[in-house]
């Protein structure tokens, strides 16, 4: 069973940083994408950002475009998303999953193919 486990969450200012980290149990090159979504409180879960690890592209919804960073380190088996700017709309639980296929599952908000998730990690966001 792979795990996922999320960290990096908190409180900040809006305007400020933070840096996701999703830490996988095995070779994250074992799975097609590695993505993030959030889920704000009262409203659906989102999908934030992808990277493939086949050629390293990347996906991020418009709502983060310009702000946000998915980053990936090989050797801690570790995808990272590097949250700049941030604003209160951006408060939410984040989590982490691995994908079977492209990014598309991601893109479009939905999960099919997205087999193992992490429990999530909140960041709060204010004003």
């Amino acid at each position: 069973q792979v795990q996922l486990v999320e960290s990096g969450g908190g409180l900040v200012q809006a305007g400020g940083s933070l840096r996701l980290a999703c830490a996988a149990s095995e070779n994250i090159f074992n799975f097609n994408v590695m993505g993030w979504y959030r889920q704000a409180p009262g409203k659906q879960r989102e999908g934030v950002s992808c990277i493939s690890s086949s050629d390293g592209s990347t996906f991020y919804s418009d709502s983060v475009k310009g702000r946000f960073t998915i980053s990936r380190d090989n050797d801690k088996n570790t995808v990272y998303l590097q949250m700049n700017s941030i604003q209160p709309e951006d408060t939410a639980v984040y989590y982490c999953a691995t994908g079977r296929y492209r990014c598309t599952p991601i893109q479009e908000g939905l999960s099919y193919g997205m087999d193992y998730w992490g429990k999530g990690t909140l960041v709060t966001v204010s004003s």
